[in-house]
């Protein structure tokens, strides 16, 4: 008779290893109106505790005559040999740019991508950076094929509330499921009470959404972008265009079925 089998929960596997693969799209980036990288001969890379994937490209798919080694070399990793900058003209960008010190991927270069408030000293403030998988821009950072989000309509009752404000409440949810993330809940424009947020100046990214709006809590005590929205989101997520949501640790987000 057989062995009787087990069910042992799902989780994430543990390991120092740099993971990569090699992908088939054509990757490009560029910078002050510059191709400085094209391959068809990325490998994505997985590095160990980092939720992110980045990509690493052979030295003969960058413009090697657009990088030099870094004047700034701050930026203190122990995995990096050295840090390179791009020079386009009279612009140069302070180490976006890194080649690593780990066995099976020294070979190749790697950009850094969007350095959101890592700038160096004397960086342009727009580097003109831009990024495409085949003709597709994408933002904020490489697409992870492992990395799934899920925009499902929903009947569950939600209701929002900040202090003892009730800012939001529906039955008719758009509830978001990605990969590592909490259970996000998208409410009907006409379900918030929008006089109490303040639309801010606020904006992120995201590769899978969009580019998100932002409101403050305009009560007592008031509260800087706890709910967000995307006007138009990428292809695939459609079902969130307009919706609003909030974050649970501005706001308390009771749901029932």
């Amino acid at each position: 008779m057989a062995a009787r089998k087990t069910a042992v929960l799902r989780r994430p596997s543990e390991t120092d290893d740099y993971l990569y693969e090699p992908v088939d799209r054509r990757i490009r980036g560029e910078w002050f109106g510059r191709t400085v990288v094209d391959s068809t001969r990325a490998v994505l890379v997985w590095a160990p505790g980092k939720p992110v994937p980045f990509y690493a490209f052979p030295r003969e798919d960058v413009r090697l005559d657009l990088i030099a080694a870094s004047l700034s070399p701050s930026r203190s990793r122990q995995d990096v040999w050295q840090w390179y900058d791009i020079v386009v003209r009279d612009h140069r960008a302070y180490s976006p740019v890194c080649q690593l010190d780990v066995d099976g991927l020294d070979d190749r270069l790697v950009f850094q991508w969007f350095r959101w408030g890592e700038t160096g000293p004397g960086d342009d403030v727009d580097e003109g950076e831009r990024w495409f998988e085949e003709e597709t821009e994408v933002f904020t950072h490489p697409r992870d094929p492992y990395h799934r989000v899920d925009a499902l309509r929903s009947s569950r009752h939600v209701r929002v509330t900040i202090g003892d404000v009730v800012v939001a409440e529906t039955r008719n949810p758009v509830l978001v499921f990605e990969t590592g993330l909490p259970t996000r809940y998208y409410l009907p424009p006409e379900d918030v009470d929008f006089s109490v947020l303040e639309e801010s100046e606020w904006r992120t990214s995201c590769p899978y959404k969009g580019v998100a709006r932002y409101w403050s809590f305009s009560g007592t005590p008031p509260a800087e972008n706890v709910a967000w929205s995307y006007p138009e989101p990428f292809p695939g997520m459609e079902p969130i265009e307009g919706y609003v949501c909030f974050y649970d640790d501005a706001a308390e987000i009771t749901v029932e079925e």
